[in-house]
């Protein structure tokens, strides 16, 4: 880290930390109001399902797109513009889609307002990531999953504020209007406390170089091999997370027979028991070390899944879902926070580990949901408890790469030998 970060006062190292709780609650927040008004969105656009699917993979797109530019954006500019732009780039996209909605109804500035949105937030994700790891190491303490706990909570309240907006009939743009406006708010008053050259000098080699050497160099972590373990833990893990959101409640429905009501509480079992985890698990990762964690992780999505699949009953259907929850609350946010180990190839290897999460994120619903056509939706979930067991099984990668005891995920072995987990 740079001189200035490890002399911060503890009081100024407090408010860099909630100013990143508050960018990743930005974040979930914007996402739950894309997510609540696309019933309304859809019919405003006159569009069917497909319409709806192409504006995803528009999103989808772009936000893989501003993963790969996050790493020279940060080279180039620093944390504070690069999260500032990417903020602001999202909020006007939330913006433009609701005056896509309901002052134009066109389908094409829609789309443009979630290129936008996706840009933005893909961007971001790195470079809050990355920001968070940071914290991490200068304070020697797990704390990335309760940074992704706020991600979550900022859902919940996106969530929140769409349904009293749909029940109160406010339109699209006025809601999506507010939420721009909250979400700039949020973001100068977030990096008006996040410390000038916060995050760690990139690579000495990059200095002089253009933009497109940058991004270049950047490509390079895809050569090492410790980038697709990572990624096998990330992919797992995502499409364990991903495939809850998408089909756990209609698993219930169609597969155990449960109504609507039940379906919506499955679902909310398994996101109640992931956040508590991501609340709570930082200093147990501390404690025993990052590898076995997950490890013990993957092992709990799995019997979950497994419980959820084959159970008798709707109750231990509910304690499956649960299982699922708390197995895969982890795995992202640690595969983040290996793959920052070295500080001078943070940006670029989050950027690689976090494009393998939203590809999984994007691919993994719609290839199982095109599967569970023919093997039916409970036969389908078997493939995600292949994924968690290959996802413990790579477990191994993420040990850290500092050989110091002190550091994020590290814990003291016998005769103060440093374990290796």
């Amino acid at each position: 880290m740079t001189a200035p970060e490890t002399a911060l006062p503890p009081a100024r190292v407090l408010r860099w930390k909630i100013a990143i709780f508050a960018i990743f609650l930005t974040s979930g927040l914007s996402i739950a109001t894309w997510a609540s008004r696309v019933p309304a969105i859809k019919d405003a656009l006159g569009v069917d399902n497909i319409g709806v699917g192409a504006l995803l993979m528009g999103a989808g797109v772009a936000s893989i797109l501003g993963l790969s530019l996050s790493t020279p954006v940060l080279a180039r500019f620093g944390a504070r513009r690069g999260m500032l732009a990417s903020m602001f780039v999202f909020a006007l996209g939330v913006l433009l889609i609701g005056i896509g909605t309901d002052v134009l109804a066109s389908f094409p500035l829609v789309l443009v307002g979630l290129i936008l949105f996706g840009l933005g937030n893909g961007s971001l994700d790195v470079m809050m990531n990355v920001e968070g790891t940071a914290i991490e190491q200068l304070q020697s303490k797990t704390i990335l999953p309760l940074f992704h706990a706020f991600f979550s909570f900022g859902t919940v309240i996106g969530a929140a504020i769409g349904t009293v907006a749909v029940s109160w009939g406010v339109d699209v743009l006025w809601h999506t209007a507010f939420i721009a406006v909250l979400i700039a708010a949020i973001a100068i008053a977030a990096i008006a406390n996040v410390p000038r050259r916060a995050t760690v000098d990139p690579d000495p080699a990059e200095h002089g170089r253009g933009w497109r050497e940058r991004l270049m160099a950047s490509l390079e972590v895809w050569r090492e091999p410790r980038t697709y373990a990572l990624g096998v833990i990330m992919l797992g893990m995502a499409f364990a997370e991903g495939a809850a959101n998408d089909w756990l409640a209609l698993g219930i429905v169609e597969g155990h027979g449960g109504d609507e009501a039940l379906g919506a509480a499955g679902l909310t079992v398994f996101s109640v028991a992931m956040t508590v985890v991501r609340v709570f698990g930082g200093p147990l990762v501390d404690r025993v070390g990052r590898v076995t964690v997950l490890r013990v992780l993957s092992a709990t999505a799995a019997v979950g899944l497994l419980l959820f699949i084959l159970a008798p009953n709707l109750p231990l259907v509910l304690v499956g879902a649960a299982l699922w929850g708390v197995g895969a609350s982890l795995g992202f946010p640690l595969g983040m926070s290996a793959a920052a180990d070295d500080p001078a190839r943070a940006a670029a290897r989050v950027s690689a580990a976090a494009t393998i999460g939203y590809v999984a994120f994007l691919a993994g619903p719609p290839v199982l949901g095109a599967i569970s056509e023919a093997i039916g939706l409970l036969n389908t979930l078997w493939i995600i408890v292949a994924l968690t067991v290959a996802s413990g099984l790579a477990s191994g990668a993420a040990r850290p790469l500092s050989s110091d005891p002190s550091a994020p995920g590290v814990a003291d072995g016998p005769a103060g030998d440093v374990t290796r987990r």
